[in-house]
C-alpha cells in the first residue's frame, strides 16, 4: 500500500513539473513569436524607431537587415558564406528582402500560434546562424545572439512547444501523433 501511496505522489509530482515545464516553453514560443512578427511588421510598414513615451525600442526593418548582412559579409574571415552574401542575396535585396518578410511573419505566426513550431523555430535558426557565423570575431557581445535568439530557437526546435496551447496540439491527434513539429 504505501508503494502504491509513493508512486501516486511521485506521479503527480512529474505531471506538475511536466504542466510547468509545458507552459513555460508555451510562453517561450509565444514571446519568441512576438519578436518575430514585431521584426517582420517593421519590414513591412518599414518603422525601426518606436517612442511611445513610457517605451521606446528598435525594430529590424529591410534596410537595417541589409545593413547587418553588408557589414557581416565584408567583416566575416568565412569567405565562402562572406563571397555569397556579397554576390548573391545583397545584389538581388529586393528578392531576398520579400524573402525575410515573408519568413519572419511565417515564423513569427507559427510561433505565436503553435503551428509547426520546431519548423518554425528551425526556420529562424536558418535565417540567424549564417549573420552569427559571419560575426563571430568581430568582437561583440559574445551572448548576444546565442542568448536573445539562438538558444531559445534551438529549444523551440527541440520541444514541441506548439502542442501546449498551440496548434499543433491539434494537429499531432489527426496526424496519428506522427506531426513531426
Amino acid at each position: 500500500m504505501a508503494r502504491t501511496v509513493h508512486i501516486t505522489s511521485s506521479t503527480a509530482a512529474n505531471e506538475g513539473t511536466y504542466r510547468l515545464m509545458a507552459r513555460a516553453f508555451t510562453a517561450l514560443r509565444i514571446f519568441t513569436g512576438l519578436v518575430w512578427l514585431s521584426n517582420a511588421i517593421a519590414k513591412v510598414v518599414n518603422v525601426n524607431m518606436y517612442d511611445w513615451g513610457f517605451l521606446s525600442f528598435n525594430l529590424v526593418t529591410r534596410g537595417v537587415a541589409q545593413s547587418i548582412a553588408r557589414d557581416a559579409s565584408s567583416k566575416t574571415y568565412v569567405a565562402p558564406l562572406g563571397a555569397f552574401y556579397q554576390r548573391v542575396v545583397l545584389p538581388n535585396w529586393g528578392f531576398f528582402g520579400d524573402f525575410l518578410t515573408v519568413a519572419e511573419l511565417a515564423i513569427g505566426l507559427g510561433l505565436l500560434f503553435g503551428v509547426a513550431t520546431r519548423l518554425a523555430a528551425v526556420g529562424g535558426l536558418l535565417l540567424l546562424v549564417p549573420i552569427w557565423v559571419m560575426l563571430w570575431h568581430t568582437g561583440g557581445y559574445l551572448w548576444e545572439y546565442p542568448a536573445e535568439d539562438l538558444f531559445p530557437l534551438l529549444l523551440l526546435a527541440v520541444v514541441p512547444a506548439g502542442r501546449v496551447g498551440g496548434l499543433d496540439r491539434v494537429l499531432a491527434p489527426r496526424m496519428g501523433q506522427r506531426w513531426p513539429f
